[in-house]
């Protein structure tokens, strides 16, 4: 019989078994998103909930979007959406795994997708909570085929109408103002998860050997408006009005450097980040611009703002205004977005005030 080989403290190190010791530290230290959704909802279950199910959705897109090559879910679906556009095979898993999760919550009364021509109320009371949630289940599809980042927005109200009926349209047709939490996930070299409730910006990052968010930051815009990045669909520009051609004109001959990806999460996230201004103003082609108020100008300018940013319509409506204070006529309502650091932003804003 081999004799009993002596423990030696050594054996039991993380090295030893080929697990870096910095890497479990990080694993077992950091906050789970899990654990802070229980702490920043303040003993609010049903908030809780509905964060929960949020973050399930982001899983199960996020592994959907990891295999789309060998399972044959790139291209078209050859379907158009509520908004005119092509609808890709992902965007239809996307938007089922986003409504199915919400719907399991229990908490959600009222949904609105980019993809869904009509919202969906949620009629059974015994399966329905205080929450109006909208949401576009894959932003920038069009750049899946070619494995582009892209990613998912949502925006969440709390309901005003009786709670002993089905929701109205009028709970969730407000202005940003009234929105009580905000996020998007991003879909790329790595699966990021970043929310608000109104108070700060927090950054969560898919750890997928444990299955688990885990917290990287608070977001914060750079001081002094960061790096000098210029983000816009240059495409357009001879359908711009002329403040928003002389901005750029101005970003250009001031050393600025153009990014676009064409995915607002992946431009809005670099903007975050870095710094910069990004832009997909209204034109002569789209009078109230490209992208929707409930789940993409909304949530975006909520997350904006509280990472100390500035969020603007430009001119629209007669008057240059906050996105968050715009009042959406129809669940997919448009509006002019101009977001990023205060000193690019304001370079805009002044030229719009200079042309009245």
């Amino acid at each position: 019989m081999a004799a009993t080989q002596a423990v030696n403290v050594d054996m039991v190190k993380p090295e030893v078994v080929g697990i870096q010791e910095g890497m479990l530290h990080n694993r077992t230290n950091t906050m789970t998103l899990t654990q802070y959704i229980v702490e920043s909802t303040k003993g609010d279950r049903q908030m809780a909930l509905l964060m929960n199910s949020v973050q399930h959705a982001c899983k199960v897109c996020a592994n959907a979007i990891k295999k789309a090559g060998p399972c044959d879910l790139y291209g078209l679906a050859n379907v158009q959406n509520s908004t005119g556009d092509d609808v890709k095979k992902l965007d239809i898993i996307a938007n089922t795994v986003w409504v199915d999760c919400l719907k399991s919550s229990g908490v959600c009364c009222l949904l609105v997708s980019e993809e869904e021509e009509e919202p969906i109320i949620i009629d059974d009371t015994t399966q329905s909570g205080p929450f109006c949630v909208a949401f576009d289940p894959l932003d920038g599809s069009s750049n899946i085929d070619c494995n582009v980042s892209v990613g998912s927005i949502f925006s969440v109200y709390r309901r005003k109408s009786p709670n002993d009926g089905p929701a109205q349209l009028d709970d969730i047709l407000r202005p940003g103002t009234e929105c009580i939490a905000a996020g998007y996930s991003m879909f790329g070299a790595a699966t990021e998860l970043v929310i608000t409730y109104g108070e700060g910006v927090h950054r969560f990052a898919l750890d997928s050997a444990i299955g688990e968010f885990l917290f990287v930051e608070t977001m914060k815009i750079p001081e002094g408006g960061g790096k000098k990045i210029y983000s816009c669909n240059e495409g357009n520009s001879h359908s711009w009005d002329q403040p928003i051609k002389d901005a750029v004109k101005g970003f250009k001959e001031g050393g600025y450097a153009a990014r676009y990806v064409g995915s607002m999460v992946s431009d809005v996230h670099r903007t975050l980040l870095y710094g910069g201004v990004f832009l997909y103003p209204a034109d002569k082609k789209s009078k109230k611009g490209k992208l929707r108020l409930l789940y993409e100008g909304f949530p975006m300018a909520m997350i904006t703002e509280q990472a100390g940013g500035v969020s603007s319509t430009g001119m629209y409506l007669g008057k240059i205004g906050r996105i968050q204070e715009v009042v959406p006529e129809h669940i997919h309502d448009r509006c002019p977005i101009i977001m990023g650091g205060e000193r690019d932003v304001k370079v805009v804003l002044q030229l719009y005030n200079k042309a009245q």
